[in-house]
């Protein structure tokens, strides 16, 4: 066998071992040695059963990711799956910690599997832009139906030991202790009873063909909404459409055509680039010096949308949670938004009663500051003005324990000056939530100049516990996110009053990929809350710049978007989905007619090419100013928190994808109508002359 895999034999039974740390990925090294052990398994008449287990952290979690791209050796998993399953001896799989990917499509080409207590089971290709491509598509509709498997192969989530066993997708579930030995103990017994191999391929799920066909016309009526100028999951639902349709081996050849299609695209390159972004935000120079604070108590300052929804962030990861609001009114009122999302969960039957009352056992409020008085963390969630911030900072100061973090959620707002306000500046650190905080995967860690390394460090660990993804940012004004939001938002707008309608360019954008344009966006939100940034900075605002109205003046009509029932759209009767309004397209054609513009047209690649360019442009210009530590901390960040495409990388892979040149193109056409707001990036200007993209950049970077 190869290093990676072992093979033993005990009392009959071929033991093979996956031993490639830390996943036990299915490299080539790893395909060919199971190849070889299921090889001589077969060929060894002294076997009577296999059983293949993975040492470490869990059987496999599916594919070597850094293999795709390069050329292809053999044998592909197909393969293995195919001589696994063919094997004459029952082959049982000992599933513990994560069966992933290809390790699930491994483990579904055994004739019988036993999960650990706490096994996380899944076909997660679907997220790095791909389908199983191992005989998954086939196998597993026919072992759990239809509905199931589209449900598991289309949202890439993980189902549970206990959910897999009402299933079917694994036989049982090991009692606590060896789980080895039970596999080998069962194998025995099915070599004892005589049982024969019991393989996926000949299983009965899609008996009921048109019962199948009706769950995959509903699995496909969802997909244009849900993943928008995606491949990957049309793929998948006509792998499975050709396993309900045609025999074992012609779904195999339709499974691998719809793989190869996808393993070659520029949205497989996307994801995978996505995909490791997101584990490499958390290598950061603190990192090295920094050992987080331990953090189990935590207290919200504000009881607010965000501040309701960071409680319940924080509670769901088990913390114990101290809401200050500044009257009893206000905090009963925060009290009741963070209860309104429990009694959601537990209407619509993900959450118990009791599972509620538990989680709400662990949240208190009070009316002074000196309930946060042995507080690990404390989170300020109140107005974004300067003036109310240091005040209570001042309090924290006061009251805190001396060894406390003390996080602001500013979005736009001069950290350093809130921390030189204090005493104790080493503790204050950037802990920008975005609304929905409860949801919303993105953590902006802003760290300011004086802060320790290991209250930095805390950020990002509590981060992990709320299972959030982190980056690093620098102060500026709207740190790294709400920078370069203001900028592509200002070139939206100028296209908005040269002619483009706000139901053209949100089209377009859309269409691009994102989940919603930004005048959408801006509804959703709320437009008093941009307004409120704009008069904060009109005082230092270059009088050169270009300056839209249109925003400000639906403001001062009271149309903040979804909230008020009006907005960029019309939300009759409280719709969630916005129509157009031609009172907003008449409001518009009167401003252009007081600047005396001439409309003029856009086509959609144009609004795309404009709204990328400046979003570059100004990400470039965050590199350069060290706000971002690296390229892909920017792809993070716009693909978590502002809902950029993730399928396309992030806007710095996009850049690179298109390529840096022809960006540069257009911001020089562009800067030739107004020079103040297209000045090219300095940093991107020299990409581009040395021949370089922002990956040059991510690979010569390290924070490890």
């Amino acid at each position: 066998m190869t290093a990676v895999v072992q093979q033993a034999l005990r009392d009959g039974v071929s033991v093979i071992t996956l031993e490639d740390p830390p996943v036990n990925a299915l490299g080539i090294a790893v395909r060919r040695g199971l190849a070889q052990a299921i090889a001589a398994a077969q060929a060894d008449d002294r076997v009577r059963a296999v059983v293949i287990h993975g040492t470490g952290r869990g059987f496999s979690a599916g594919a070597d990711i850094r293999e795709f791209g390069r050329a292809r050796e053999q044998p592909w998993m197909g393969e293995v799956c195919q001589a696994v399953e063919a094997c004459t001896r029952p082959v049982i799989a000992a599933l513990h910690g994560m069966a992933l990917g290809g390790g699930l499509e491994l483990a579904l080409a055994a004739h019988y599997r036993i999960a650990a207590p706490g096994t996380r089971l899944g076909l997660p290709e679907v997220q790095l832009g791909l389908l199983p491509g191992a005989g998954g598509t086939q196998r597993l509709p026919r072992l759990i139906g239809a509905s199931a498997a589209l449900d598991l192969m289309l949202s890439g989530r993980h189902a549970g030991a206990g959910e897999a066993l009402a299933l079917g997708l694994i036989d049982r579930i090991a009692v606590e202790g060896d789980l080895l030995e039970q596999a080998v103990a069962w194998a025995n017994a099915l070599s004892a009873s005589g049982a024969p191999p019991r393989r996926s391929c000949e299983a009965q799920g899609l008996a009921d063909r048109a019962a199948s066909l009706a769950a995959l016309e509903t699995a496909r009526a969802g997909l244009a909404r849900k993943f928008r100028g995606q491949v990957a999951p049309f793929r998948i639902a006509d792998a499975v459409q050709a396993a309900i349709e045609q025999p074992f081996e012609e779904g195999l050849r339709a499974e691998r055509a719809g793989f190869l299609q996808c393993i070659d695209s520029p949205q497989r390159e996307g994801l995978v680039h996505a995909f490791f972004a997101e584990r490499r935000v958390r290598q950061i120079p603190e990192a090295r010096s920094g050992t987080p604070r331990p953090v189990r108590t935590v207290g919200v300052i504000g009881g607010g949308t965000m501040g309701s929804g960071i409680a319940v962030a924080l509670l769901d990861a088990g913390l114990h949670v101290t809401m200050v609001e500044r009257d009893a009114d206000s905090l009963a009122r925060g009290q009741r938004n963070v209860g309104k999302v429990y009694d959601r969960l537990v209407a619509s039957r993900r959450l118990t009663e009791g599972d509620k009352a538990a989680t709400l056992a662990r949240f208190t409020g009070a009316t002074a500051y000196e309930a946060l008085a042995q507080a690990d963390l404390v989170v300020e969630a109140v107005f974004e003005d300067m003036a109310v911030k240091k005040g209570v900072f001042a309090e924290l100061d006061r009251l805190c324990r001396r060894d406390a973090v003390l996080a602001t959620n500013t979005s736009f707002l001069d950290i350093d000056e809130i921390a030189a306000s204090i005493s104790r500046p080493q503790d204050v650190i950037g802990l920008h939530f975005f609304s929905p905080a409860n949801i919303m995967k993105l953590l902006e860690i802003v760290v300011p100049r004086q802060v320790a390394p290991d209250v930095v460090a805390t950020g990002f660990a509590l981060a992990d516990t709320l299972r959030k993804v982190p980056v690093r940012a620098g102060v500026c004004d709207g740190f790294i996110g709400n920078r370069i939001l203001y900028v592509y938002r200002e070139a939206a707008s100028h296209m908005l009053e040269d002619g483009a309608s706000p139901y053209q360019i949100d089209q377009a954008l859309e269409d691009f990929g994102y989940a919603m344009g930004p005048y959408r966006t801006a509804d959703l939100t709320g437009g008093d809350i941009s307004w409120a940034a704009r008069k904060r900075k009109a005082a230092t605002r270059d009088p050169r710049a270009r300056y839209v109205r249109i925003a400000d003046l639906l403001c001062e009509r009271g149309w903040f978007g979804q909230k008020t029932g009006r907005g960029f759209y019309q939300y009759p009767d409280g719709a969630r989905t916005g129509r157009h309004d031609p009172e907003v397209l008449a409001l518009i054609d009167a401003e252009r007619a007081e600047r005396g513009i001439r409309p003029r047209a856009f086509t959609d690649e144009q609004v795309v090419r404009r709204y990328m360019a400046a979003l570059v442009n100004e990400a470039a210009k965050v590199l350069q100013d060290g706000i971002a530590l690296r390229p892909l901390d920017i792809d993070v960040t716009m693909v978590h928190g502002y809902g950029f495409p993730r399928w396309r990388g992030g806007p710095m892979k996009y850049a690179d994808t298109v390529g840096l040149a022809a960006l540069l193109a257009d911001i020089r056409e562009y800067e030739k109508e107004d020079p103040l707001f297209w000045q090219p990036a300095p940093l991107l200007v020299g990409l581009v002359q040395r021949g370089q993209d922002f990956d040059t950049l991510n690979q010569g970077s390290s924070h490890a």
